[in-house]
């Protein structure tokens, strides 16, 4: 079969095209036909080695990139008689999915309603799945305000959105005119283009200097600092993300000369810890979907051969949804969402 795998640590360039062997399912795993796969921030950061010492993200070498995908069930390990051949499923938090075939634990495995689309599936599966335990786990209420940085991106606008349904007023930066009425559609009640003012200074006129609950930062090094100055005094800044670059040098005390607030670097891994919180978030994320609740926004489709052009675009931050990779024509008929 056809894969993308890395031989070493670097840019786009190091995504190899390569032909290996189709994987054998082990017990109480599933093999499946990808039709598609997710790009994500946390592909290029196992590609370029940010995650190469990490224990909870290991990178071994040669590595097949790819935590997510949609496709079907081709073949079932020993002790699996949950699926059935040909049903159609979404996973993530596996391995090598930029692949025309993977392997998952079965307990991974969430079914595709027969009205949504396999390409919207593998688009919101991990991205959804963030912004829900995001807003669902750090206290986020009826009432607070929170920053959402990069609010047109993949995760950006289904933290709007998920943020909305829990009450809460929205504030997002954007970096374009375009990508604030993207941001606005979702739900945004304010929305600040930092290219042109002070996000931070800007926050804290629309709160009247009291600043917000609750940051979701996905940017890192550019915005860190001032996110935490945009908080109210003992609010939380979730730093989930480092789309440009790692932070280094941070200076403990900002966290005391901010308000006593706080700082947390979550994995995802650790919210998704067991399969019954696994499959609450998962199925949570596509009920929405398919009750209108949630839009899902995809903003291209890359065939296998061009993964590398798909992490140059995701890093260039100049993306308004959700990157996928496309593996196998979808014949099934399929509502999608926010395309």
């Amino acid at each position: 079969m056809n894969a993308i795998q890395i031989q070493r640590f670097g840019g786009p360039e190091v995504l190899e095209l390569v032909d290996i062997p189709v994987p054998e399912p082990g017990p109480g795993e599933v093999l499946v036909e990808i039709t598609y796969a997710g790009v994500n921030f946390t592909d290029i950061y196992r590609r370029s080695g940010v995650y190469a010492n990490s224990p909870t993200y290991r990178t071994p070498l040669p590595y097949g990139l790819g935590i997510e995908g949609s496709g079907t069930v081709k073949k079932l390990g020993t002790g699996v008689d949950e699926y059935s051949i040909g049903e159609r499923v979404v996973f993530t938090r596996s391995q090598a999915t930029y692949a025309e075939y993977a392997v998952t634990p079965a307990h991974r495995l969430v079914r595709v309603p027969d009205l949504l689309g396999l390409d919207v599936a593998a688009a919101v599966i991990s991205q959804g799945m963030a912004a829900h335990y995001l807003t669902h786990e750090y206290g986020l209420k009826a009432g607070d305000v929170c920053l959402v940085h990069a609010g047109a991106g993949g995760v950006g606008q289904l933290l709007i959105q998920l943020a909305k349904m829990r009450g809460a007023r929205v504030i997002a930066t954007v970096g374009t005119k375009d990508k604030e009425r993207i941001a606005r559609a979702c739900g945004a009640d304010e929305v600040i283009l930092y290219r042109e003012v002070n996000f931070r200074e800007a926050t804290r006129a629309l709160t009247h200097d009291r600043g917000v609950d609750i940051v979701f930062d996905s940017v890192g090094k550019d915005t860190l600092h001032d996110s935490l100055y945009s908080l109210r005094r003992h609010g939380l800044c979730v730093l989930f993300g480092q789309s440009s670059g790692e932070v280094a040098g941070f200076n403990t005390l900002d966290l005391a000369e901010a308000g006593s607030v706080f700082l947390t670097r979550p994995h995802a891994q650790h919210y998704v810890a067991t399969p019954e919180v696994y499959a609450r978030r998962a199925n949570d994320i596509l009920r929405w979907i398919g009750e209108g609740r949630l839009k899902v926004a995809i903003h291209h489709v890359y065939p296998l051969a061009e993964a590398a052009a798909a992490h140059r675009a995701l890093a260039g931050r100049s993306t308004h949804g959700k990157l996928l990779i496309g593996l196998q024509p979808e014949t099934h008929a399929s509502l999608r969402s926010g395309n």
